[in-house]
């Protein structure tokens, strides 16, 4: 791929946006406006979404501008950082992100910025050439990722792990002094807010080379204060284990996660309640299954992970085959547990009243039922008796 020029590339880029789709005109911003970042970027490398985030630098005003716009488009004005006069434009499902111009001009605006690829610039005026004073279009060329000095990651260290996760989320590669720089100031990441590394590290795990991704910050040092892999299960690239297109979506994230943090250093991240927990059970079992399972712990599993299966299969594969296709059939009664007879039927044929006997029954038909023994009131009956 050969670099464009800026007057080719703004075309190319402007196709691309098409910003008549836009929710609001570009006409709507003050002179001396443009759209930069992220959305300049992807036009450029074709791989826009229906409803891209629109990121703008205004030359002043960023949130007061914001605010009259939602009020005027009845859309939603969330102030971001009002100190750096920073916000966000919510109209249905779009996005734009207002931030107030950096630096006496636009150009020193984009130097101020993390990586080349990220450093440029269309003006919202007709027929204005794309600005790219760092050398970004070169580096979509070369399909690599550059970061423009050692003290813009340091501005703000969370740029030191998006290094990883845009490489492997645009499938580039760290330029070599670029992850030099990283990894000498690896120790920097914990200063960020716990919530925004979190946020990065999802994204990462979520992203088609993700694997490739999260050992790319495995080895620049950038996790070691949370990192803890499973000793057993598959070890680096997960399997897709025959799993869908939705299976995979769902829980190929999930598997990432769980493969390199415990829940505890999960919370440490703040991450939810539910995400801990769901990573601390998969850890759990995939620790369990390297030895066959007794009846009762494997359908504990099988509870316990009713909606994650996909994911452990993608971390034990060769522990779990033949699960994935049960657990697609809901009916099946080991990877879908219930019992057979409710439990007001129960009090009423055997004349229990609530409490523990009544529930250990009810444990006991579910396990009958699971593994395909014969399950009916005459077998309640008899178990009751014992």
């Amino acid at each position: 791929m050969h670099a464009l020029s800026a007057t080719h590339a703004a075309e190319q880029a402007w196709e691309a946006l098409r910003p008549a789709r836009w929710p609001l005109a570009p006409g709507c911003f003050p002179p001396g406006s443009a759209l930069v970042g992220g959305a300049v970027r992807d036009a450029l490398l074709q791989r826009l979404g229906p409803y891209p985030d629109l990121d703008m630098v205004i030359p002043q005003g960023a949130i007061k501008l914001c605010q009259r716009l939602a009020k005027k488009h009845r859309g939603t004005a969330v102030v971001l950082d009002r100190e750096r006069d920073m916000a966000r434009l919510v109209l249905g499902p779009w996005s734009l992100d207002l931030a107030a111009q950096e630096g006496p001009d636009l150009i020193s605006d984009l130097q101020r910025r993390d990586y080349g690829i990220n450093a440029l610039a269309l003006p919202l005026i007709a027929e204005a050439p794309l600005l790219d004073p760092t050398g970004g279009l070169d580096d979509l060329a070369k399909r690599q990722l550059r970061a423009l000095s050692e003290a813009n990651l340091l501005a703000d260290p969370l740029r030191l792990l998006r290094g990883p996760r845009l490489a492997a989320e645009l499938n580039f590669s760290l330029e070599s002094t670029t992850a030099a720089l990283i990894s000498r100031h690896s120790a920097a990441l914990p200063q960020v807010a716990a919530e925004r590394v979190l946020a990065e590290l999802e994204k990462l795990a979520g992203c088609p080379g993700g694997d490739a991704g999260l050992q790319q910050a495995s080895d620049l040092g950038l996790l070691q204060l949370w990192e803890r892999p499973l000793t057993a299960g598959a070890q680096g690239s997960l399997e897709v284990a025959g799993l869908s297109a939705e299976e995979l979506r769902q829980a190929l994230p999930l598997a990432r996660l769980a493969q390199r943090f415990e829940g505890e250093a999960l919370g440490q991240l703040k991450a939810s309640r539910k995400l801990q927990q769901r990573c601390a059970v998969l850890r759990h079992w995939v620790e369990q299954i390297s030895q066959p399972l007794e009846e009762t712990a494997m359908l504990q599993l099988c509870r316990e992970l009713q909606n994650d299966l996909p994911a452990l299969v993608l971390l034990q594969p060769n522990a779990t085959a033949g699960w994935l296709q049960r657990w697609r059939d809901r009916s099946d009664p080991l990877f879908h547990p219930r019992s057979p007879i409710d439990g007001r039927t129960l009090q009423r044929e055997l004349g229990l009243a609530p409490g523990p006997q009544l529930g250990e029954l009810m444990e006991r038909l579910i396990l009958e039922r699971a593994f395909g023994r014969p399950h009916c009131i005459k077998t309640a009956k008899g178990l009751c008796r014992d």
